[in-house]
């Protein structure tokens, strides 16, 4: 990558059937390995949410977020991807859907939120 070439992310939030969460667990892992070894890929990386902020005042004064404990009616995933530009997202992204769309639908209750961009820092 060129000096001054912004990297490109992607940001995905999935909801996932709560049924489903072992499955899709298993899935990201398959999916992560696929796009690790794609080039121009620089980082996966998936997150599931297990916490909470008690709220902004506690944030403020530094208080520990709180581990959810009721059963949600999701499960929340993030995907953090990380590339060396939109020319290899676009690729990488159809090599990841001819793989693994049709198992990727079966966990999700709705299709993924995507946030696209550039890296600033």
């Amino acid at each position: 990558m060129k000096q001054g070439e912004k990297k490109f992310v992607e940001v995905c939030i999935y909801e996932v059937k709560p049924d489903k969460v072992e499955e899709f667990e298993q899935l990201v892992e398959q999916v992560a390995k696929h796009h690790r070894n794609f080039p121009g890929v620089l980082d996966v990386r998936y997150l599931k949410r297990t916490h909470r902020a008690v709220d902004f005042s506690a944030a403020k004064s530094g208080k520990p977020a709180i581990k959810l404990t009721r059963m949600p009616k999701s499960a929340t995933y993030v995907l953090y991807w990380e590339l060396n530009n939109p020319i290899t997202h676009g690729k990488a992204t159809k090599s990841g859907l001819e793989h693994f769309f049709k198992a990727f639908v079966r966990c999700l209750l709705s299709p993924p939120k995507m946030i696209l961009g550039e890296r600033i820092q």
